[in-house]
């Protein structure tokens, strides 16, 4: 069973990341000790992709 927006967002912030903002339903990750960035889209409630 895939794995909830909200559950992956709750794992990048104990892992250290930091929100950014998104445009729409994207968001985007970063970490300060890696370079680029993560980008998450869909609800809260949804399926990961």
């Amino acid at each position: 069973m895939p794995n909830k927006i909200g559950e992956l967002k709750t794992l990048l912030l104990q892992a250290g990341f930091t929100c950014g903002s998104g445009k729409g339903s994207y968001s985007n990750w970063y970490h300060p000790l890696l370079t680029g960035r993560v980008t998450i889209s869909g609800e809260d409630g949804k399926d990961a992709k």
